[in-house]
């Protein structure tokens, strides 16, 4: 979803059951009945009204008002003080479905609550867990998914969903969609960019993540994402009813993201009229239009247009109806006060002593050990006497967009300190410069008057008290958020007067950021670095000035007309940090990223670096002292390679909610022994990253399936106190099993993954790719056989020749280890399956079925249905490998077009794209791209079989091809 909406009830509460006579309030009639009983009983005008995100309540029927969409990613959120636990990417970390189950239920069981409290307003249909693919580290929303793996996010999703919606055989507790379907990886143009998806691609890597829930049941439903993929929106993707709806037997609801089904006319431009826009929606399968918060009437008149206009029917209608009623009634909504357990649920369950010990066990188990070198760690509590605890994050807690409120907060600083109890010291710092900033035109100080929106920050007096004082928080690549010391609030714009409201950068529009941007003569402009957007709305000034009442306004465009300051270092960050860590048994550095201002919804991060300062924070504190430690605490891969390089041990762990600062000292004193695992590769600098746009990782080299270089970490990687052997790998027909030995001196638990290998094939195959894990808990000295399940058709993958999944006969390599890259026993295992045959061109082939290609892109043949092959440059090619043509070709016809009006050309050329030219096939100027026609060319007669090319001399698509 992209923005919060004010939650208010849209028709009066009614009575629960209007006459319970009516067939659909039977629960001994099978659903389908009782679904088209009440289906069958609405008037036109009720069932438009019910295809928006807010339906209403239909008195005479006895039914209340119903809403889609209460987050739920990591705890109940917008709903007022919930049990926050850790970020998704933090519950990931932990490979724990069964843990991930019961924070699942934990939540789902709380989204009860807050439905007791106010049903028409706190719905149960929950937009969780998100489940797209983290295969670029810079994706704004890195925070909100679980891994680069479709396996794993597959096992992690279906624990998940099955926690949250409850194990009762009829009803459910909650109904979990997932997010957001499909290819959504990007902020950057997120609303017109086309994720490109070649057939692997998208069945061996990005439908795996959604099918695997589906087919468990462990899902409700799907959410559309904004992106286009092939070049079709996918708010209007057929394969939501083509291929998602035939995973499961049971019914499924899908909803739009927030405000996409307008995109569809504005932003993206696919459709001339809304009318035309939510009609192809509903026919590729969507039910519930997400769009202008709670005030249904541009859907509702947009749906009445399209059946005014024959684009839809009421057959239409009914088909999204039964979709979202299915669930309804699942939820118990239509059912006898009594019939549904989990209806019992009461508001006490919110926050519960038993959710605060889960939260906590949740934040213990994600923590990833990096590094521990000469085993720096754990600390004993006994010996520490005086620990330094600084950097930025040391004592708060950050939360994110989908986060709950926190009911309580414990900071890594507060954690370490009760920790060791009354008898030792903990010395604090941020390790952030105190400064003030001096008007040069008055000599008057930026100074802060109050916390309210009314208290406009102004030039104060000719001397810096704390109103006057600001402590800098640097989150990399310039951007600072800037603390008053007198409020303790951040300065932030306010649509027009600048203020100290807010406890941290905060809401969808993060006005809380700045640059502080040094000049020539050594002053500095303040450049508001918050939102921005073309809006015409929005003022095109970007940095500050002073108004005649001696406010600070947003009033210059450039530097050069902005006012002027001086900065006054009142205290220097790293001196007062190094101050503390001098002395000290241990320095704990905690640094990391602030959630709402390096990478969020909308904003991709630039760069995966710690934040500047931040790093140079972490350089002085450990030549300070040697015994320093960093909890680097943030929701992605970052390139920490000095860090790795120099600091004796390295903690990560996501922003975890409440219970962050016990989960933080339960680690660094061994309390919990550290068992979290990467779920994604930590490259080693953002030269290794290609365009975010650029989704094929097999040809990019992403992710641990397909990097060759050598990470900073690897995917699955993750550190002990104690360690593990590996012993007697045995493989047999259906699974493979390894004996593991706690070596070391502490009970601990490793996370047992097993890889395979496919040594030869007929197309590009993955270094290596997860097949399974298990966790396991050992004494020391203890031993257990471990059993990972896997099957001949685990091993299937895409064949773009004949369009379905294949096992190629061959030797797969068994590899079994504690990471991607720390693989401990190997075996071979040696499948009689198929071998591919090839490729016949001579009947017709759809043109992106192709094995390679250079510079092309793949667009919608129609919008509503199919996927071609577009060109935009010369010598941009595709390649069909291991083509047979028989006893010989001396024709080609194609359906091809041209988005212009000039025409182009198609060589067919044998071995490579400057290969043997067998002829060119003249594609005549269409004018329009969805225009097609069918053009022949004749050839020089091939045989045989070959490495068919088709290289384009300029813009032209190809939908198809056939060679006779």
């Amino acid at each position: 979803m992209a923005i919060a909406v004010t939650m208010t009830v849209l028709a009066p509460a009614v009575a629960a059951r209007a006459d319970d006579t009516y067939p659909f309030r039977d629960p001994a009639l099978p659903l389908d009945a009782r679904i088209d009983d009440l289906v069958g009983r609405l008037t036109l005008d009720e069932k438009i009204s019910l295809l928006h995100q807010y339906q209403p309540a239909i008195p005479r029927l006895g039914i209340g008002p119903f809403r889609t969409g209460t987050e739920a990613l990591h705890g109940v959120a917008w709903l007022g003080e919930a049990t926050v636990f850790p970020q998704a990417i933090g519950l990931a970390t932990t490979w724990n479905p069964d843990l991930m189950k019961q924070v699942g239920t934990a939540v789902g069981r709380e989204a009860r609550g807050f439905h007791a409290k106010d049903p028409a307003n706190n719905g149960l249909n929950l937009w969780a867990p998100v489940v797209n693919l983290l295969r670029d580290p810079r994706w704004g929303r890195n925070e909100e998914g679980y891994s680069e793996d479709p396996y794993l996010t597959g096992a992690l999703s279906t624990a998940y969903g099955r926690g949250l919606q409850g194990d009762h055989p009829v009803y459910l507790q909650s109904a979990p969609t997932l997010k957001h379907y499909l290819a959504n990886n990007n902020e950057i143009n997120r609303d017109t960019a086309s994720s490109t998806l070649p057939p692997r691609l998208l069945h061996d890597y990005e439908l795996p993540a959604y099918r695997t829930a589906i087919q468990a049941d462990a899902a409700t439903g799907v959410m559309t994402s904004y992106n286009l993929v092939n070049g079709r929106p996918a708010t209007v993707e057929p394969s939501l009813d083509a291929e998602v709806r035939t995973w499961t037997g049971k019914d499924l609801m899908v909803v739009s993201d927030a405000f996409a089904p307008g995109n569809l006319v504005g932003s993206q431009r696919y459709y001339g009229t809304q009318a035309e826009a939510n009609a192809a929606a509903m026919k590729a399968g969507l039910d519930s239009f997400t769009q202008d918060g709670n005030n249904p009437q541009s859907t509702v008149t947009a749906i009445r247009a399209a059946l005014d206009q024959g684009l839809l029917t009421e057959a239409d209608l009914d088909e999204a109806l039964r979709h979202i009623f299915s669930i309804r009634f699942r939820l118990g909504e239509f059912d006898p006060p009594g019939s549904n357990p989990y209806a019992a649920i009461t508001p006490d369950v919110i926050n519960s002593p038993a959710h605060q010990r889960l939260a906590r066990q949740a934040a213990d188990e994600q923590v990833v050990l990096l590094k521990n070198a000469g085993n720096a760690l754990p600390l004993s509590a006994a010996k520490t006497r005086k620990v330094a605890v600084v950097g930025p994050l040391e004592n708060t807690l950050y939360t994110d967009w989908y986060s709950g409120t926190l009911p309580y907060a414990v900071t890594p600083r507060q954690g370490i300190q009760e920790r060791l109890g009354a008898g030792a010291t903990v010395v604090a710092s941020e390790g952030v410069d105190r400064i003030a900033l001096r008007d040069v035109a008055t000599g008057r100080y930026v100074t802060s008057t109050g916390t309210t929106d009314a208290d406009h920050v102004r030039l104060g007096s000719t001397t810096a008290d704390d109103a006057a004082r600001f402590d800098v928080f640097d989150w990399g690549q310039g951007l600072l958020s800037l603390r008053n010391v007198a409020t303790s609030k951040v300065l932030g714009y306010n649509w027009g007067p600048f203020v100290t409201r807010d406890a941290q950068p905060n809401n969808w529009y993060v006005q809380q950021q700045f640059k502080l941007e040094e000049q020539s003569d050594g002053t500095f402009a303040i450049r508001y670095a918050g939102y921005e957007t073309r809006e015409p709305w929005f003022p095109a000034v970007r940095y500050l000035t002073v108004n005649a009442d001696g406010e600070l306004a947003l009033g210059a465009e450039t530097a050069a007309t902005a006012a002027r300051f001086t900065k006054e270092t009142v205290r220097s960050g790293v001196q007062e940090a190094v101050a503390a860590a001098k002395g000290a048994d241990v320095a704990v550095v905690v640094v990391g990223s602030m959630p709402f201002i390096n990478g969020r919804e909308t904003n991709d991060r630039v760069s995966t670096a710690l934040a500047e300062g931040q790093a140079a924070l972490v350089k002085a504190v450990r030549q300070a002292n040697p015994n320093t430690v960093v909890v680097l605490e943030n929701s992605y891969p970052t390139t920490i390679t000095w860090e790795q390089a120099n600091v004796p041990a390295i903690l990560w762990t996501s922003h975890a909610g409440q219970e962050t600062g016990h989960a933080i000292a339960d680690v660094l004193f061994g309390d919990h022994n550290p068992s979290g695992r990467l779920t994604q590769t930590w490259y080693r600098s953002d030269a290794e990253l290609p365009s975010i746009l650029d989704y094929d990782i097999a040809k990019t080299g992403m992710t641990y399936l397909y990097h060759r270089g050598t990470p900073l970490y690897p995917f699955g990687h993750g550190l002990s106190y104690t360690t593990f052997g590996y012993s007697a790998l045995r493989v047999d027909g259906s699974s493979v099993s390894v004996d593991v030995t706690n070596t070391g001196k502490r009970a601990g638990t490793e996370t047992v993954q097993l890889y395979t290998h496919q040594r030869r094939s007929r197309t590009t195959q993955p270094v290596k790719q997860l097949r399974g894990f298990t966790k396991v808990t050992l004494a020391p000295g203890q031993k257990k056989t471990v059993r990972i399940p896997l099957k001949r058709s685990d091993l299937a993958f895409w064949d773009v020749t004949r369009s379905r999944p294949v096992v190629e006969t061959g030797a797969y390599d068994i590899l079994v280890g504690a990471s991607a890259t720390d693989i401990r026993r190997t075996a071979t295992l040696h499948v009689t399956g198929e071998t591919i045959p090839p490729r016949d061109l001579r009947t017709a082939t759809a043109a992106w079925t192709f094995d390679d290609y250079a510079g092309t892109t793949l667009v919608d043949t129609t919008k509503a249905a199919g996927t071609a092959v577009a060109a935009t440059a010369p010598g941009q090619w595709i390649k069909f490998a291991d083509a047979n043509l028989g006893t010989g070709v001396t024709n080609i016809t194609a359906r091809v077009s041209t988005p212009g009006t000039a025409p182009a050309a198609i060589q067919v050329r044998l071995g490579g794209p400057n290969g043997r030219l067998l002829g060119t096939l003249t594609v005549p100027a269409t004018g329009d791209r969805y225009a097609w026609t069918t053009a022949s060319g004749g050839l020089r007669r091939a045989a045989g079989r070959h490495d068919v090319y088709l290289v384009f001399t300029g813009a032209a698509q190809v939908d198809s091809v056939r060679f006779w």
